[in-house]
């Protein structure tokens, strides 16, 4: 399997190309916009409501500086974590406390969208009233034990009526993306929950206890590719990213490997389609190609919006933020204006049908109570 070190998380001429072609239809008008905001002498807040250590803190620590960097008046970016509660406590006081000046910024994860997509009513927030100005994707694959004798996603049907474990942090989750995926598979998997992380998911895939593991990009390749290349474990399918008409595509990370939707058609003979897909597909989405999103308040103004969206664009370019971007971000493109704004309406966007679907799967099977 051949994996490529620099890569893009999207079609080339959609993502890579949208940042530096929209600041260059945007430079003039932008720029007038963006003139009438100053920070000089202030503090902005970057809220992750998440603890500190984890992927969304690395994520804002390694945006923070470049920020301060390239937003007017070069503002000094703080971190705040709120943890709680999956991200929705810290995520309910945004919505609830943070003015709409631009000095406090909210970052989001799957773990943010996923209990709004599912009605959670805990959730006092609304990505309808919030302006976006950067999405940060990632990507990921799902493997298998090589003791079960499967050699590529092609041989999944040989599995049927044998007992698949998966260590899982949790029905909602990011894990729901691989309980929801297996099942179109065709799969009968025992989802163990509890795993405090995906890095404990796949401890228990190296001791013997799960059969059935997947990982985020930068962790596959860091800590599961040796497992593969020991001949411990066979990768099946890449979770796949999406192009700008919002299709399935596979990830150029893992050229190799067959998107989600392909892995379905090939263990099922079947092309994914139907509500039980396009519910799967709403939270493959706002758990991958749009993991993460910057976002400001509501009642936010252009000024101060085009502010942050003309600071991206010049981080995003700039030669150290580059350099840095492998380790911290996996190397994926972050993206912003129209490119941002796509992702962050796909993320956050679910029909009723579906989600009530994904509710009665998960209360029924799950003991998931809403």
């Amino acid at each position: 399997m051949t994996i490529h070190t620099t890569r893009r998380t999207f079609a080339s001429t959609y993502f890579f190309l949208s940042a530096s072609l929209a600041a260059t239809a945007l430079c003039l008008p932008a720029a007038s916009m963006a003139q009438n905001v100053n920070f000089a002498g202030k503090t902005v807040e970057l809220v992750i409501p998440f603890g500190v250590g984890g992927g969304s803190d690395v994520w804002a620590r390694f945006n923070a500086p470049f920020l301060s960097k390239y937003l007017p008046g070069n503002p000094n970016v703080v971190v705040k974590n709120v943890p709680g509660g999956g991200s929705i406590t810290g995520s309910n006081q945004f919505a609830s406390n943070a003015k709409p000046d631009g000095l406090t910024v909210l970052g989001t994860s799957a773990s943010t969208q996923f209990p709004y997509l599912l009605g959670d009513p805990r959730v006092r927030y609304d990505y309808k009233d919030w302006q976006v100005v950067m999405a940060a994707p990632t990507g990921g694959v799902a493997y298998i034990s090589s003791k079960l004798g499967v050699k590529s996603v092609k041989d999944l049907g040989k599995l049927k009526g044998q007992k698949l474990v998966f260590g899982s942090q949790g029905a909602t989750s990011l894990d729901l993306v691989p309980l929801l995926g297996f099942r179109l598979l065709g799969l009968e998997v025992q989802h163990v929950f509890g795993m405090k992380s995906r890095g404990e998911g796949r401890l228990a895939f190296e001791r013997g206890e799960a059969n059935l593991d997947h990982q985020t990009s930068s962790a596959y390749i860091k800590s599961s590719l040796p497992l593969v290349k020991e001949g411990k474990a066979v990768p099946l399918f890449s979770w796949g990213v999406t192009d700008d008409n919002g299709n399935i595509i596979r990830d150029p990370a893992f050229p190799d490997l067959p998107h989600i939707a392909e892995a379905i058609q090939m263990a099922t003979g079947k092309t994914p389609s139907g509500g039980e897909w396009e519910a799967f597909k709403a939270f493959l989405i706002a758990g991958f190609p749009a993991q993460k999103l910057l976002v400001l308040p509501k009642g936010t103004s252009k000024e101060v919006v085009e502010a942050y969206r003309e600071a991206v664009r010049k981080m995003i370019q700039d030669p150290a933020y580059q350099a840095g971007k492998e380790e911290a971000l996996g190397g994926y493109e972050q993206v912003t204006d129209k490119a941002g704004d796509a992702l962050f309406r796909e993320a956050t966007s679910i029909t009723p049908h579906a989600r009530d679907w994904v509710r009665y799967h998960l209360g029924k099977n799950y003991n998931v109570a809403f």
